[in-house]
């Protein structure tokens, strides 16, 4: 996460609010950018596979 990102984030929140309530939004981001960084190296499978994958574990 950069200064920016955090910035805007602080940002879009009103005066008053919890830390919490910032660290949550802050979690969601830095998970967001760690999963479009997997995917950009292509550290992802299909819709078709996860279905797969999932479909075993019924069994």
């Amino acid at each position: 996460m950069n200064k920016t990102t955090l910035l805007n984030a602080i940002n879009d929140f009103p005066n008053d609010f919890e830390l919490d309530e910032l660290l949550e939004k802050l979690v969601v981001i830095d998970k967001i950018d760690e999963a479009s960084k997997g995917i950009d190296n292509g550290e992802s499978i299909s819709h078709e596979e996860l279905k797969k994958i999932a479909a075993s574990w019924k069994k």
